[in-house]
């Protein structure tokens, strides 16, 4: 990486501040304490500066885990960069931690640099219980003697100076140092504050901008450190925001006006945000009885005119997986979020995983075709929104759009988007049926027909769940049946003819290919570009349509030596003694891609409940080609 380093003209003369391309900062603390509220302050406030930004949360597995626990971290993961950035990178650069137990937690873990600086809470050393101030020490002496340089700071003294309980202060002193350690524009800090603290009285503000200022000041005058992570303002507007707030943005785009759901984890969120604003624009947000009732009221609100969506993750969709047989034997248009979290059963609710794809192609009983993409980015979650509802209406089909908590939670930045009356729903169409219509008319070539609504004259009929025919009587006879399937697959061939091939990221031939869907593509790219740059041919290949998947893919990996996966889920590990050519389980896509193609795809997953690191992916490709080349 490159620096430059320089003197700070400031009260502080031995303040070396050094220029870097980017930096990774950890902010972590007990829940309550408002960590991530901080970090994720701090990456507006970078964003805003011009700078790329990156934040990934630090989401403990309980709701309320014990206070000082090595599994109870809960904070804020920040990259930023002097250009665009696309995933959460490598270890951190910096750590800031609110007491040396949630600290321990991210160091086991191995999410931090070899020399890292540390910036730890020192309060609990002089701790009345003698338990607490020997395990300070005893993590102190261990961070110390791993290389670590560690700052120890007095965060709850200078707090209380300003405000009586220091752990709802902390959080905002420590943003503070930061602003300071990162030459940040404090006007724009301190309007940071006044936005997320815009509902309450004028004092909170004035509390937490004394307390952001103190914290300036402390590093200031104590740290003989800083950084600078050089910016360019954007010359157009810009949104920095999650992937689940980009998807509920994208539900208001695209003109859908009912969301049912039922509360789960990492998806709730989404629904949060329309219960706030959907009214003003005539939305309805549902929060029916459990994950059934929700799939059901979705079917109900579509059948009668409207294209209506639901939200939910793993659990939830395999709850609501019956009834999404039906709006597919119905062939009811609907919208599905799984925002998709560590499994199975109530797995890892608060970590990343993208286990859900195969259930959401393959889900269901019977022969159940359904749409199924997966939105690569944050600005990518807004925009799948308005596609998937203009899939599902044009198709009368179910669209499943697969997230995971790691755009989900996730903020960056991208340009504003400029509303097009095209991403709307058009009108509900409540003119007469002409004579002859049938309910099913199916098109022989594409499968499709005219929707009749209720309501329509000349549109009456009976819907069911059974198999039916294009009048929609229960079908009994084979012929009949096999025509309903038939008609129903055809959708997905339709769709596919319209589908555009996804571009090859590098060259367009070489020694490797790595194929990626979902959230993962920032950082399989970001490692394409490493390995290019250090002379290895290797390219990737990102999936958004996954069913149907666009014309060209086979072709393209074929010009490739070998092809491989990098997936956030399970596949088997060739080093394990147990596991041979005839009995590994590969991973998700490589499974699909292998019997489709018929190409030899290889395929590195993990399955550790965080987003894949470029630099994980880098050291195993490096190792893999050098194999590779011995053979």
């Amino acid at each position: 990486m490159n620096a430059a380093v320089e003197t700070m003209g400031s009260r502080n003369a031995a303040k070396k501040v050094v220029t870097l391309e980017e930096h990774i900062v950890e902010i972590m603390s007990d829940s309550g304490e408002g960590a991530q509220k901080c970090g994720q302050s701090f990456g507006s406030i970078a964003a805003r500066m011009g700078n790329g930004v990156w934040t990934v949360e630090i989401i403990p597995a309980e709701i309320q885990p014990p206070a000082r626990s090595v599994a109870g971290a809960s904070g804020n993961r920040i990259r930023i960069g002097s250009k665009r950035i696309t995933n959460g990178g490598d270890e951190a650069d910096i750590a800031i931690a609110f007491n040396e137990q949630v600290l321990l937690g991210r160091v086991n873990a191995g999410e931090l640099k070899p020399d890292c600086i540390i910036l730890l809470e020192s309060v609990w050393a002089e701790s009345s219980d003698p338990k607490i101030a020997a395990q300070y020490r005893e993590t102190l002496d261990r961070l110390l003697a791993d290389g670590y340089r560690v700052h120890e700071v007095p965060m709850e003294s200078e707090c209380r100076k300003l405000v009586p309980d220091p752990r709802k202060g902390k959080n905002m002193f420590v943003l503070g140092m930061l602003c300071n350690l990162y030459s940040m524009d404090m006007d724009l800090a301190r309007d940071q504050i006044a936005f997320i603290f815009g509902k309450k009285a004028e004092k909170v503000i004035k509390s937490n901008v004394a307390l952001l200022e103190a914290g300036h000041a402390w590093a200031e005058q104590n740290l003989e450190f800083g950084f600078r992570v050089p910016a360019v303002r954007a010359t157009e507007p810009q949104l920095v925001i999650n992937g689940n707030t980009a998807i509920a943005l994208g539900v208001l785009a695209s003109g859908m006006d009912i969301c049912a759901m039922y509360p789960i984890t990492p998806a709730t969120s989404v629904s949060h945000y329309l219960s706030d604003v959907f009214e003003r624009v005539g939305g309805l947000v549902h929060q029916a009885e459990d994950e059934i009732a929700a799939a059901a009221f979705t079917i109900g609100a579509s059948y009668a005119g409207k294209c209506a969506l639901t939200v939910t993750s793993g659990p939830g969709y395999s709850l609501k997986q019956e009834a999404i047989g039906l709006a597919v034997m119905a062939e009811i248009p609907m919208v599905v979020i799984n925002v998709q979290r560590g499994g199975p059963s109530t797995g890892q609710p608060t970590k990343v995983e993208q286990g859900d794809l195969l259930t959401v192609i393959y889900g269901s009983h019977g022969d159940a075709p359904k749409v199924v993409m997966a939105p690569s980015s944050i600005e990518d979650c807004f925009y799948s929104v308005i596609t998937a509802r203009k899939i599902a209406e044009t198709f009368n089909m179910v669209v499943v759009i697969l997230s995971d908590s790691a755009l989900a939670t996730a903020q960056t930045q991208f340009p504003r988007p400029q509303f097009a009356e095209e991403w709307q729903a058009p009108p509900i169409d409540q003119s007469p049926v002409p004579a002859g219509s049938k309910p099913y008319d199916w098109d022989e070539f594409t499968g499709l027909f005219q929707r009749v609504l209720p309501g329509q004259p000349g549109g009456m009929h009976t819907i069911t769940g059974l198999a039916h025919d294009r009048n929609s009587r229960v079908a009994y006879d084979p012929a009949t049946n096999e025509e309903g399937l038939r008609h129903r697959s055809l959708k997905l061939a339709a769709l596919q003819r319209t589908l555009t091939t996804p571009e090859v990221f590098g060259e367009p031939e070489g020694d490797l290919l790595l194929v990626g869907w979902g959230s993962t593509r920032g950082a399989i790219e970001e490692s394409v570009t490493r390995l290019a740059a250090e002379g290895y041919s290797v390219s990737s290949l990102h999936l958004t349509f996954i069913q149907p998947m666009p014309s060209g893919i086979g072709e393209i990996m074929r010009r490739f030596k070998r092809v491989m996966t990098i997936e956030d889920n399970w596949s088997d590990r060739l080093d394990d003694e147990l596991i041979d050519a005839d009995n590994r389980r590969y991973s998700a896509l490589a499974m699909m891609l292998r019997s489709r193609y018929l190409v030899d795809v290889d395929c590195w997953s993990q399955s550790r409940g965080q987003p894949i690191k470029p630099g994980t992916v880098v050291a195993m490709l490096r190792s893999k080609l050098a194999e590779h080349q011995e053979k």
